[in-house]
This record gives C-alpha cells, structure tokens and sequence, in this order.
C-alpha cells in the first residue's frame, strides 16, 4: 500500500509540475523577460517547488525531523537534474548542435560548483552566524548571496533567441491565478511525498540521505525531467538547460529555508552518504560545463551525456554501499 501511495503522489507531483511550468511559459510569451531569465529562474523555481515543500515538511512534519532528508533531497535533485541534461544531450545530439543556448548557463553550472564546495565546508567548519532570533550556519548565507548574483547575471543575458511564438489566450491575471492554485495544491502533494518517503526508508532499511535522494530526489525532480523533455521535443534546447541549471541552484536556497526552521541543530550534518552524492554531482557539473564548451561536437557531447547518467548511477550505489568499505570511508574522515 505504501508503494502505491508513493505511486499515486509522484504522478500527482508531475501533473501539477507540468501544468506550472505551462502558465510560466506562458507569461514568458506575455512579458519581455529574457528567455534565460525564464527558464533560469522563474521555470526553476516552478519546478523546484516540491524539493522546497518536501523538505519544509520533513522537518516540520515528520517525527522525529529528519534533516537528512533534506540533504538527501537537494543533493540527489541536483545530480538528478544533471543526468536529465545528459540523457537530452545523448539523444538529441543533433537537435542540441543546433540549438542557440544562452551562455549563462555555463555561468551558472560554475556557481553549482562552487555551492556543492560550500556545502562540504559547511558540514566540516559549522560555525554559526546569530542575530536576533536568527541562527545559521555561514554556508547558508554563502548561498543566498551567490543566488543572488547569479539571478542578476541571468536577468542581463540576451545572447539566446527567444525560441517560442506567442500564442497565448489567456490574460496575465487568468494566469497568475491559476499558477497560485496549482502551486497551492502541489504543497499539499509535496507533503505527503516527505511523508510516505520517510516511511519507506524505514520499509526498505534505507538510510534516511540515501532515502531522500532516491525516493525525493527523483520524485520531485521528475518536474525537471518532462519540461525538459517536452522543451527539447520542441527543440527548446535553451530553457531546457536553464530549467536544470536553474533549478539545481534554486535547490540550494531549500538548504537555507531547512537551517532556519531546524532549531535543534545544524542541517549540514557530516555524513558519508552526504558527500559521496556531492562529490559525484561535482563530478556531473564538470563534465555539464564541458558538454556546454564543446556543443559543436556530437560525438563529444553524446559521450559526456553518458557518462553524466554513468556518475548518477554510481552516485547512488557507493552512497548505499561505501559504509562497508574502510577506504572510503577513510577518504571522507569517517574511518
């Protein structure tokens, strides 16, 4: 029973997701947004709001609060987004080459970088950042910075044609009403995911990081998964990748949002599983970053789509199995 009531929530996620990024799209063609913008930012966030409410509940909701969830949910996202990047690039190499891509995207995939760096520094050096009735850990605040600016470098960025006609019925405020909806009805879905997920972790024996980025990781990024799909269909390559790129940054500002509501004690907790998926996404970033680099090339970029998708799956089995392995554990300090 529980199987299928995950079942019926993931594809709730996905309906309500897809409708989302619909009437955001939608204003893209009834403003005059930047395309990158669009996909980068507004797109992301859209579709990154069940990372955000999952990981919300799971330390409001769930008993007792699951923190590693958390991490386990904005970190398998992330590597997850990335190996949707790399299955459109191995699939649609073609239709890639030729697409106008806007060149922050490369930018923000830098900044990624960067933000998995500070995640691992966050988690060996937690010194604490207090004021008034806020208390976070200085990654946090790293973070949201860096998010800024890169939603100012994105908001400037015109090199990619806007790919898309305007055919459009509805008014702006037919839409924007109808984005609150759904948006509302997907935080109830949202919750409930974090909840069933918590408990089939317990079913399978799962480590609650390992849980999170199985189990919420791929549900709330299957979002991410058909716009892409549907983008790079209609060869939109373009928001295709700001959506990823995007959305994988919005989902490091959910790391911020856990650290201030988790009063009893640090979000950014040293686990193995932790940073075995971080060091991985690392490694997917780079290999995204070159794919962006080398676009000219098919071949090149067919086989870094490949071996994206090879890093995911090895993310998630040395994260469920490098407890039983000393050197591995030696290497992350946990021997």
């Amino acid at each position: 029973m529980i199987f299928l009531s995950y079942g019926i929530l993931v594809v709730l996620v996905v309906v309500l997701s897809v409708y989302l990024s619909k009437y955001v799209d939608a204003l893209d063609k009834k403003t005059n947004l930047s395309g990158a913008f669009i996909g980068g930012v507004l797109l992301a966030a859209v579709t990154s709001l069940p990372e955000l409410f999952t990981s919300i509940s799971a330390v409001l909701l769930v008993k007792p609060p699951q923190p590693e969830l958390i991490q386990g949910n904005v970190f398998g996202s992330n590597i997850f987004n990335l190996t949707i990047f790399g299955g459109c690039v191995l699939f649609a190499s073609y239709s890639y080459k030729q697409s106008s891509v806007s060149k922050s995207h490369a930018t923000t995939v830098i900044f990624t970088i960067v933000l998995f760096i500070v995640c691992i520094l966050g988690m060996y050096f937690p010194w604490t950042i207090s004021a008034a009735f806020i208390k976070l850990n200085w990654a946090s605040l790293a973070i949201f910075i860096i998010y800024i600016i890169n939603i100012k470098l994105v908001n400037s960025d015109d090199s990619a044609e806007n790919e898309g006609e305007d055919n459009v019925n509805l008014s702006v405020g037919q839409i924007v009403v109808r984005f609150i909806l759904l948006s509302v009805a997907l935080v109830f879905v949202s919750i409930m995911l974090t909840q069933v997920t918590d408990k089939l972790s317990d079913r399978l024996n799962l480590g609650k990081t390992v849980a999170g980025a199985i189990f919420l990781g791929v549900a709330t990024s299957l979002p991410e998964l058909t716009a892409s799909i549907n983008l790079v269909r209609l060869k939109n390559f373009n928001a295709s990748i700001g959506n990823v790129t995007g959305s994988n940054l919005f989902n490091f500002i959910i790391l911020c949002f856990g650290d201030l509501i988790y009063t009893k004690g640090g979000i950014y907790g040293k686990t193995l599983d932790s940073q075995i998926i971080i060091w991985c996404a690392v490694i997917a970033s780079l290999l995204t970053l070159i794919a962006l680099k080398t676009k000219n090339s098919r071949a090149v970029s067919s086989f870094l789509g490949g071996l994206i998708i090879l890093t995911y799956v090895s993310s998630i089995v040395l994260a469920k199995y490098a407890s039983s392995f000393d050197f591995i554990k030696d290497f992350f300090f946990f021997g």
